[in-house]
């Protein structure tokens, strides 16, 4: 029998709602202690914390899992997160040959390969396909109503899809198997010009992900279109592009300057190392939608008035930061942290406060805040998105 000494001792690493000035009590009562260790600032919230801000956090990892032959998908919208009105998303995995059936949506998809590789098709209001290999650490984006389809290569896949509505669910787009579940054989066979009989296999519901062989190589699957490709390349490579590098991390930004076809969407993939920060900063352009890919992070958002809550955010998270509300982002572990902020525009846009107070007058921003001289002399003119 477990001794009561090592009981008590047990329950020392357990942590408790106290913070070091003594404010605070045990909790004795029922509670999911491992949900407490994962989220030290809401147990504890830092003393500058204050106010009724809404949750600003959801994981994917308590999302509802859609099973199907050829891979799952889980998905955080306005449901999940009601805060989050301006984008919702999507973590899909695709077996080697699984399918996301041919289909359409409403809202624009950004999507970003987080493991694996796929082949994505697509045809344009003008008739002009796009076939495609896409692999890890790859970038796609269909915009609005052009039909397309995902399917995993040998290895199969997982990634990320972020529609620009936060109320879209996945379940309910437009898809080939619902509107020929859904028309009668007569008609399909008069708009295709065949007998009712060629379609006596349809589907009767939609497919949404389903089991199929691994495709041919893509030279193989090429189909020959007299109007030609689309014109605006569907994919982005965001790993080879130029980084603004910092001594604490590194920035890619990835908006309709740098991956025109992405009209609607706009993101940052930020790197933040151990004991760095994403800068104190917000943005003038819209709420911030964030997927956490690696590592540990804090981030405490700013709401005028008096409000300030605290979050803490691992891989699988998703976070989100109401338009122009202050920010940051800190790296609470001992591995890099990497994220996406990501936004529903054209364009990528932040103003950064340190900037902000270098680059008005001394004397306004000293008698604003009190300034030392040290904080004066330390202010850089230059943006400096990681510290």
């Amino acid at each position: 029998m477990e001794s009561p000494l090592s009981k008590r001792s047990i329950r020392k690493n357990i942590p408790q709602p106290i913070r070091e000035d003594g404010a605070g009590a045990t909790d004795l009562g029922p509670r999911d202690i491992m949900r407490d260790i994962e989220n030290p600032d809401l147990l504890v919230p830092p003393v500058t914390d204050a106010g009724s801000l809404p949750n600003l956090k959801f994981s994917f990892s308590d999302t509802h899992m859609q099973l199907n032959h050829g891979g799952w998908s889980r998905e955080i919208t306005i449901r999940e997160l009601p805060i989050a009105t301006t984008l919702s998303g999507v973590n899909m995995r695709l077996t080697p040959g699984g399918i996301r059936e041919l289909h359409w949506h409403q809202q624009a998809e950004w999507s970003y390969m987080i493991l694996g590789k796929a082949r994505i098709t697509a045809v344009d209001q003008n008739g002009r396909n796009f076939i495609a290999d896409v692999e890890q650490g790859d970038l796609w984006y269909f915009p609005p109503g052009i039909p397309h389809s995902i399917q995993g290569l040998e290895e199969g896949c997982e990634f990320l899809l972020v529609f620009d509505d936060g109320s879209f669910s996945d379940l309910n787009t437009l898809s080939i198997s619902d509107w020929f579940a859904h028309t009668p054989k007569e008609v399909l066979g008069k708009n295709f010009g065949v007998p009712e009989t060629a379609f006596a296999q349809i589907p009767t519901q939609q497919k949404y992900i389903f089991q199929a062989q691994v495709p041919g190589s893509l030279e193989s699957q090429i189909v020959p279109d007299p109007y030609g490709t689309v014109p605006e390349s569907l994919i982005h490579k965001v790993h080879e592009q130029e980084p603004i590098v910092t001594p604490g991390g590194s920035v890619r930004i990835v908006d309709s300057s740098t991956f025109p076809i992405s009209k609607t969407i706009a993101a940052a993939l930020v790197e933040i190392k151990p004991g760095a920060m994403r800068e104190m900063h917000w943005h003038p352009n819209n709420d911030e939608w964030q997927y956490y890919l690696t590592g540990t992070g804090r981030m405490t958002v700013f709401a005028a008035d008096g409000r300030a809550r605290t979050f803490d955010y691992r891989a699988g998270d998703v976070g989100y930061v109401p338009f122009a509300y202050g920010h940051y982002i800190e790296n609470t572990g001992t591995e890099t942290l990497w994220f996406f902020e990501i936004f529903k525009s054209d364009r990528f846009a932040d103003i950064s406060l340190n900037q902000w107070m270098a680059l008005t007058p001394k004397d306004l921003v000293r008698e604003n805040i009190n300034a030392v001289p040290e904080l004066m002399e330390a202010l850089r003119k230059q943006k400096r998105p990681v510290v």
